[in-house]
């Protein structure tokens, strides 16, 4: 099993998501956060005077699969989440060793 990690725009999360559900991924959390990456945020004027934004709003979405899942859903976020310009965004995959669902016990990618 793995997790997937996509960090994202907001303005790009509603495409993203439904991308998801088109290929039949029916759980996945998001979360919304602030941060930087290679842009290093970015000026804003405001009232005539400069400010510099660090951290920009973004979106983390977590999604836990089968192993033969993984490239069908990374394909479908970048194909989703990709505008073509700095800050687009980044996806992580990582192991997970065992997932457990309370209500019922189920262990694996039954739990899933």
């Amino acid at each position: 099993m793995k997790k997937i990690e996509a960090i994202i725009r907001p303005s790009v999360f509603d495409r993203v998501k439904k991308a998801l559900t088109d290929i039949g991924v029916h759980g996945m959390n998001y979360m919304e956060i602030r941060g930087f990456g290679r842009q290093g945020g970015h000026t804003e004027v405001y009232r005539a005077s400069v400010k510099k934004v660090d951290f920009l709003p973004k979106v983390r979405m977590e999604i836990v699969c089968s192993d033969a899942a993984v490239d069908q859903i990374v394909d479908a976020i970048v194909a989703a989440a990709r505008t073509g310009s700095v800050g687009d965004g980044k996806i992580f995959v990582s192991d997970v060793c065992e997932v457990l669902r309370i209500r019922t016990g189920e262990r694996g990618n039954d739990a899933i």
